[in-house]
């Protein structure tokens, strides 16, 4: 029996991606014979558009990486990236059809296994998709993980995200990894940088996000980031910034049980919500 395709927010078209050659486990096996010239140019193009993008915005723990990835011929093969990404860190990337469900997801980070999508855009849709594809992925998060510290926190989101699920408390979890793993800044001594996938990848909020001074940031603090809620289809209203990237992993090392009920307690925010304990932070230095 095939698995069934995952929406995440209101959308009004079904999911993209074939879910009837998915395992149990939602992984599949990557078609790379399948992509045609135009796929591959479409990444290219992308690629070198999004690369010439990333001077004074990106985190430096992303820039050291990104060679190691290979990205500039087109669309790789997920193996030769594992050969060097396991090596590294452990980690390797499986292919998956498209959106996943919050469990399967969790299972696979807590075994380092990074799920990936393996259609690519359109060139319609260059500048602008809703779901992720695969330059999405391979692009803003994979890199990432080739640093031994993020590397740990991805797993260990995971580990808790199974004991969240349990608890009831993914939708609070699910914010924790938006506000960083997808976008997240970081705090360098040459200023904000971004580290979250969806910002690395996009061609707009990125710059927005680093140095418009029209967005809020604030120090990352969980209660305040699990009870904010986010926005999918605008540049987001807040971002939270970290001090370093070994913070992550001091911030998810207790026990989240008490931390769930502290958020359910305090009730929810909305994304451009202004708390008197907000301290902003400026792009500069």
């Amino acid at each position: 029996m095939a698995v069934q395709p995952v929406v995440y927010g209101n959308s009004h078209r079904p999911p993209r991606g074939d879910y009837e050659r998915a395992n149990a486990d939602y992984t599949c096996t990557q078609d790379w014979a399948q992509y045609t010239e135009q796929d591959h140019d479409t990444f290219r193009r992308l690629y070198q558009q999004q690369l010439s993008r990333l001077p004074g915005l990106a985190c430096d723990a992303f820039l050291s990486a990104l060679p190691s990835m290979e990205l500039g011929r087109g669309i790789p093969r997920f193996g030769d990236i594992n050969q060097r990404l396991r090596q590294a860190t452990g980690w390797e990337i499986v292919a998956v059809p498209g959106l996943i469900p919050e469990l399967a997801f969790f299972e696979l980070l807590a075994r380092r296994r990074f799920p990936v999508t393996d259609w690519i855009r359109t060139p319609a849709e260059f500048d602008y998709i809703v779901e992720p594809d695969v330059f999405h992925d391979l692009f803003g998060h994979v890199p990432m993980l080739f640093n031994p510290v993020f590397a740990d926190y991805v797993q260990r989101y995971g580990e808790g995200g199974l004991k969240a699920h349990a608890l009831g408390a993914g939708e609070l979890l699910a914010r924790l990894y938006w506000y960083t793993i997808e976008f997240g800044l970081i705090r360098q001594a040459d200023g904000l940088r971004a580290y979250g996938a969806g910002l690395l990848s996009s061609p707009a909020e990125l710059a927005h996000s680093v140095q418009s001074p029209s967005a809020r940031r604030i120090g990352l603090d969980l209660v305040r980031c699990m009870r904010t809620r986010y926005t999918i289809d605008s540049f987001q209203a807040t971002y939270f910034v970290i001090d370093s990237l070994d913070q992550l992993i001091d911030m998810t090392a207790p026990d989240f049980a008490p931390l769930y009920e502290l958020v359910r307690a305090a009730g929810d925010l909305s994304a451009a919500a202004i708390q008197a304990s907000d301290v902003e932070i400026t792009s500069g230095k």
